[in-house]
């Protein structure tokens, strides 16, 4: 496969999460965007075939018609199409209660460094401060999948030291056995977390660690985009860049109108390097 030479920080976000989809695992996908699209880009590009996603509001395995249109959500008949069950929300829960589903893939808007979530609130709760949407069913998510997989951007006020508001559950405090200690799975919790810059993991003390870097940023230029430092990798991979052929399948059969190439900054590859440029190519 053939390196691309120009690429939107949204789409090589979606193309490191699609290479991290396991094939003949099962994936509960949180909204319609991103994680959506990172399942069926691995689908496509045969990283993995066979693996089976839901949506959050417990559409199971479902072969989208293609390409998606702006205005299909992830309740959309077009977007359901050849489900293999309709179901709500609660038969989700029920599924991945059962410990039926592998992984969970989420948004955010603050991770902190036990990978606890916050998607509600910015600022001191309940009186000063901005409420967002909340979590949907991304609570349930991350209390009750395997792993978790969560999609972020590498900016200092989404990487902090505590969250303003528990949305969702990581390690909560960090402390062994706390997710048991609250009535969560055992041995469940988060498992990577994904930005245009950067891939983390978390150690056996339950921190994050950043354990990969984008081909055009270093490990300063990302831990200056945390509040708290993470763990650091014994050695820190460099992760390849998207391909074309990643790209032609995302910009052609998913995000066909460009719906995230009009948020953060594009990629450039000039002469051996590749740069980070604000705006459109």
């Amino acid at each position: 496969m053939t390196a691309a030479t120009s690429f939107n920080e949204r789409e090589a976000e979606a193309c490191y999460v699609a290479r991290l989809i396991e094939d003949g695992r099962t994936y509960w996908v949180a909204g319609g965007g991103g994680p959506m699209y990172a399942v069926l880009l691995a689908q496509r590009m045969s990283y993995a075939p066979n693996a089976l996603y839901m949506t959050e509001d417990g559409v199971v395995a479902p072969e989208p018609m293609l390409p998606f249109d702006p205005i299909q959500t992830m309740v959309s008949s077009r977007a359901g199409y050849r489900a293999l069950q309709w179901g709500t929300m609660n038969t989700a829960q029920d599924y991945a209660a059962l410990g039926l589903i592998d992984y969970g893939i989420l948004n955010t808007l603050q991770v902190d460094m036990h990978g606890n979530i916050n998607s509600t609130f910015l600022g001191e709760y309940p009186d000063a401060g901005r409420r967002f949407g909340g979590p949907g069913g991304a609570d349930s998510i991350a209390a009750m999948c395997w792993r978790t997989i969560l999609m972020t951007d590498q900016q200092r006020r989404k990487f902090v030291d505590r969250v303003d508001f528990i949305s969702s559950p990581g390690f909560l405090d960090g402390s062994e056995g706390a997710r048991e200690r609250v009535g969560l799975p055992a041995h469940t919790g988060p498992w990577r977390v994904v930005t245009p810059s950067a891939v983390y993991d978390y150690t056996e003390n339950r921190r994050l660690r950043l354990i990969a870097v984008s081909a055009w940023t270093t490990v300063e230029e990302v831990l200056k985009e945390c509040e708290h430092r993470p763990e650091l990798a014994d050695q820190i991979a460099v992760l390849d860049p998207p391909t074309d052929e990643e790209l032609t399948i995302y910009r052609t059969e998913l995000d066909v109108r460009g719906q995230t190439s009009d948020r953060g900054g594009w990629i450039i590859l000039n002469g051996d390097k590749y740069e980070r440029m604000e705006g459109g190519t």
